[in-house]
C-alpha cells in the first residue's frame, strides 16, 4: 500500500509541475488555470457551470470569481451565457480558442498518457479508474 500512496504523490508532483508549466505558457495564475481544468472537465461531463460553481470548487469570495471570470472573458477564454432553462441564470463556458490552447499544452502529455494506458486490459483500466475515483472523493471536501 505504501508504495502505491508513494506512487500517487509522485503522480501529483507531476501534475503540478505540467500544469505550472502550462500557467507560465498561457500567462495565467494558478486559479485562471484552474477554472479552465475545471471547465474541460465538466464539459466533458455534460455538466453546466455557473459563476458559484467556480466560487464553491475554487474557494474564493463571489467578488473574486467575477474578477476571475471577468479577466478569463477578456482574454477570449470563457464567455458568459443565460441559463437555457433559467434565464436569470448565468452560465459560464469555455471558448475555442480556449480549447485549442489547452489542449495546444497538454496534446504531448496526453498522447503520453494514452501510450502508459494502452498497456494495460480493460479490466486494468477498470481497477485503477476506481482507485483513482476513490481517491479523489476521498480528498474532497464538500463544505
Amino acid at each position: 500500500m505504501i508504495e502505491t500512496l508513494t506512487a500517487v504523490r509522485a503522480l501529483s508532483d507531476a501534475l503540478d509541475r505540467m500544469h505550472s508549466g502550462m500557467k507560465g505558457d498561457m500567462d495565467m495564475n494558478a486559479s485562471d488555470l484552474a477554472t479552465l481544468r475545471m471547465l474541460i472537465i465538466r464539459e466533458q461531463r455534460g455538466e453546466m457551470v455557473s459563476p458559484h460553481d467556480v466560487a464553491r470548487h475554487l474557494r474564493i469570495s463571489t467578488a473574486s470569481t467575477t474578477k476571475l471570470i471577468d479577466r478569463l472573458a477578456a482574454s477570449g477564454h470563457v464567455e458568459r451565457r443565460a441559463h437555457p432553462s433559467d434565464g436569470r441564470a448565468r452560465i459560464v463556458l469555455l471558448t475555442d480558442k480556449s480549447r485549442s490552447e489547452f489542449f495546444h499544452h497538454l496534446g504531448g502529455h496526453l498522447g503520453a498518457m494514452r501510450d502508459v494506458a494502452a498497456q494495460y486490459t480493460d479490466e486494468e483500466l477498470a481497477t485503477i479508474s476506481g482507485f483513482l475515483s476513490s481517491l479523489t472523493e476521498a480528498i474532497t471536501t464538500t463544505d
